[in-house]
C-alpha cells in the first residue's frame, strides 16, 4: 500500500509517498481500505515541528479516515461495511494511508447520507465540538453559547450541536463568513474585525473559544456570574483557569479522545437533517503537499479532505 511519511521536519515539501506493508488486525480490531482522509491544522504544526506530539520523524500523520472494512476480528463489523472515525488519537494512527488498522471502538457506522469525504472530515471537529458543549459544558434549551472562530473546522460544528441542544447562539467570525455562519444557525455574528466581542456581547452562559489568545482572557467579560469557558486551545493555561475561577467563573479544556457514544450522538444529528460538515477543498493522495500549504493559509471555511479513490 501507499502511505505518506516524512524523514524530517520542515514544510509541505518534506511530505512524501512511500510504498509500506499492509497493516494486520489485532483482536477487536479492523483494516479499513480508506477512501477519504480529513487534514487538521495540527498536522501541519506536528509536520513542521511546532508541536511534538509523535516524537521525532519518521512518522506517519493522520487520524480521520473513512472507508470501507476490509478485514475484520471483532464481532462489531464485517467485511464491506462503511465506517469512519478518528482512531487512536493522540497516539499514532498512521492515517495518511492507504489502509489503516483501527480499533473497532473508534469507528462508528458512516451514514448514508454522507460522502466518504464528508465523513472524513467530521471526527476530529465533530468530537471536540460534541466533547466541549455537551459532555463539557452541559449545554441545554435556552442557554446563550458564544462559539469563537465560528467559520472554522470545530467551530462551524460547535454552532450546529449547540442550535440542535436548543441553544441561542452568538458567533465571531469575518465578515466574509457570515453567510455561512448564519446558514448553520447563528442567530447572532459578531464580525471580530470590526467589532470588539467583549463590548458587543453579555450575558453569555457557555463561551467556546477555538481561538486562544487574549480571546480566551477576554471572554470572561461576556460571561454570566456562573458562567463556563470551554476553551480547545488554551487548555493548559493555569493562570487562565485560576482568573476565571477567582471571578466565580467555571474553566475547562478540551482535548479530544476517541469516543463511540459522542461520534454515535453526531451521527444521529447528521440522520436528523440537524448537522451537516462543510468541506472547503479536496486533493487527490498524491498532491499532499499542496493540501497542507492549503492548511497552513488560515481561514478556511470547514474542512479539508484528501481522497484516494473513487465511489467517495
Amino acid at each position: 500500500m501507499r502511505i505518506i511519511t516524512q524523514n524530517d521536519f520542515g514544510g509541505p515539501e518534506v511530505l512524501s509517498i512511500e510504498e509500506a506493508p499492509e497493516p494486520r488486525p489485532l483482536p477487536t480490531e479492523v483494516t479499513v481500505r480508506v477512501k477519504a482522509i480529513g487534514l487538521n491544522p495540527l498536522e501541519a504544526l506536528i509536520r513542521a515541528g511546532e508541536f511534538p506530539l509523535l516524537g521525532k520523524p519518521p512518522f506517519v500523520l493522520g487520524w480521520d479516515i473513512s472507508g470501507v472494512v476490509e478485514v475484520a476480528q471483532t464481532w462489531r463489523f464485517k467485511p464491506g461495511d462503511e465506517v469512519f472515525g478518528m482512531p487512536h488519537f493522540p497516539r499514532a494512527a498512521n492515517a495518511y494511508a492507504e489502509v489503516v488498522s483501527a480499533p473497532a471502538l473508534h469507528l462508528v457506522r458512516k451514514p448514508s447520507v454522507l460522502s466518504h469525504v464528508e465523513a472524513a472530515a467530521l471526527p476530529t471537529v465533530g468530537l471536540t465540538a460534541w466533547q466541549g458543549l455537551v459532555d463539557l459544558g452541559g449545554v441545554s434549551e435556552g442557554d446563550r453559547v458564544l462559539v469563537h472562530g465560528a467559520g472554522g473546522g470545530v467551530g462551524h460544528v460547535a454552532i450546529q450541536i449547540a442550535k440542535a441542544f436548543g441553544a441561542e447562539v452568538i458567533a465571531t467570525a469575518s465578515a466574509s463568513k457570515r453567510p455561512f455562519v448564519e446558514e448553520l444557525g447563528a442567530d447572532e455574528v459578531v464580525d471580530y474585525a470590526s467589532v470588539d466581542f467583549a463590548a458587543a456581547v453579555r450575558d453569555v452562559d457557555i463561551v467556546f473559544d477555538t481561538l486562544g489568545g487574549n480571546t480566551t482572557g477576554r471572554s470572561l467579560e461576556v460571561l454570566r456570574p456562573g458562567g463556563h469557558l470551554v476553551t480547545a486551545v488554551a487548555m493548559r493555561d493555569a493562570k487562565q483557569a485560576a482568573t476565571f475561577e477567582a471571578a466565580g467563573m467555571r474553566f475547562s479544556g478540551i482535548g479530544v479522545d476517541p469516543d463511540p457514544v459522542a461520534l454515535r450522538g453526531i451521527v444521529d444529528l447528521v440522520e436528523q437533517g440537524k448537522l451537516r460538515v462543510h468541506v472547503h477543498d479536496t486533493f487527490p493522495f498524491d498532491r499532499i503537499a499542496d493540501a497542507h500549504r492549503a492548511l497552513e493559509t488560515g481561514h478556511l471555511q470547514g474542512k479539508i479532505a484528501l481522497t484516494i479513490s473513487d465511489g467517495i
